[in-house]
């Protein structure tokens, strides 16, 4: 299947399971390239699931994504659903032989993570994870930077996703423990966490010290005036998580995510960088789509500092042209087994497990007998 459509010789067969924002940028992708047939989507929504396949010209449009999975004869997967159906989603996908692009988080937990990873590597199959803040041109402009060593040696770093009143929906599967995995740290501290190592030079955490609060959601406070909320339902996730995280080469990150908190409105994305030659920063205020990156020199009057002019990132449209990349390329598949954003699931995990214990943890702590479980 996906070696022969990998080739040229036939298109790539490609399902989307779930209707959303997110399974909408994958759909809109996968039309604009030549090479690409979307075939088949799937989602309970049954009106937009109608509308979709009409605007996508898609042959199979269903509730039920096993059955997408069964009947499409697909050659990729992208899994754009509510986190806890990642891991079954792209496990049953990767074992029908399909190549798996999934949203972040990757998983609820390391297990679930590792399941998939294994599910890449038997199945021989591309998998890959959507972290679409890689592909912005300042976060883009600012890695140029460091990777030219203007910063010298990356040793600290800042780096935060801040919201007044942004939780996603109150009462949803969003602020369900089981469901969801946890709250804004697993949900924006992720894209951060993954953004701000891949600048650091994906240095290896070591440990973690954690600390998440819920004070406003509990009350019913916090939630976007975009989302329809349901009033009365449990909110059993964080509002706020604080984590402190420290790497084997001595490097160090400071790392905070909120849904909720009383704070100047709107939402703000920050990373800060501290080198031995210079720093740097970029703040990203309400999503928008380009903004400055600051290079601190040396010079202590600020001489030497400049500035970089935003530029156009290529978001999911990046996101899903790495994957098409990946999976065109057989002898590189092996590289594409999600072992790295695994690595952050456990990351992740080990700030819960550290807010839980109310301790330092140490990533080599964590195994199947003392993880949180996808009750976290």
């Amino acid at each position: 299947m996906a070696q022969d459509a990998s080739s040229g010789n036939q298109p790539l067969r490609v399902g989307v399971v779930g209707l959303g924002w997110a399974g909408q940028q994958h759909m809109n992708r996968y039309a604009q390239r030549p090479e690409v047939q979307l075939v088949g989507i799937a989602g309970l929504e049954e009106e937009q699931r109608a509308e979709l396949a009409q605007r996508y010209e898609v042959p199979l449009a269903v509730a039920d994504w096993q059955e997408l999975i069964a009947r499409g004869e697909l050659d990729a997967v992208s899994v754009a659903t509510p986190t806890f159906l990642h891991a079954p989603v792209a496990i049953a996908a990767l074992e029908a032989g399909a190549h798996v692009l999934t949203e972040k988080p990757m998983a609820r937990t390391s297990i679930e993570a590792d399941a998939m990873v294994a599910a890449a590597r038997s199945a021989g199959r591309v998998l890959q994870v959507a972290f679409n803040y890689r592909y912005r041109g300042d976060i883009s402009a600012l890695g140029e930077q460091v990777a030219e060593g203007v910063l010298g040696r990356v040793y600290h770093a800042r780096a935060w996703w801040l919201r007044r009143a942004g939780i996603p929906t109150l009462g949803s599967w969003f602020t369900n423990r089981e469901m969801a995995g946890g709250g804004p740290l697993i949900d924006l501290g992720v894209h951060v966490l993954d953004a701000t190592l891949q600048l650091m030079g994906r240095p290896e955490v070591a440990a973690v010290s954690a600390l998440t609060h819920a004070e406003l959601g509990q009350r019913g406070l916090g939630g976007a005036k975009s989302q329809k909320q349901t009033v009365g339902s449990a909110y059993e996730v964080e509002d706020l998580a604080v984590v402190l995280l420290r790497m084997t080469n001595g490097s160090s990150l400071a790392l905070e995510a909120s849904w909720a908190t009383h704070r100047p409105q709107g939402d703000e994305l920050a990373i800060t960088l501290y080198g031995t030659e210079a720093g740097a920063d970029l703040k990203i205020v309400d999503y928008a789509p380009q903004t400055t990156v600051r290079i601190y020199k040396r010079a202590p009057d600020g001489t030497e500092d400049v500035e970089l002019p935003g530029r156009p990132g290529t978001g999911h449209t990046g996101v899903v042209d790495s994957f098409l990349d990946a999976v065109a390329d057989p002898s590189g598949w092996p590289q594409h087994d999600g072992s790295a954003a695994a690595e952050l699931t456990r990351v992740i995990e080990a700030c819960y497990l550290s807010a839980d214990l109310n301790r330092e943890v140490q990533l080599a702590e964590l195994s199947q007998e003392n993880s949180p479980g996808a009750a976290r």
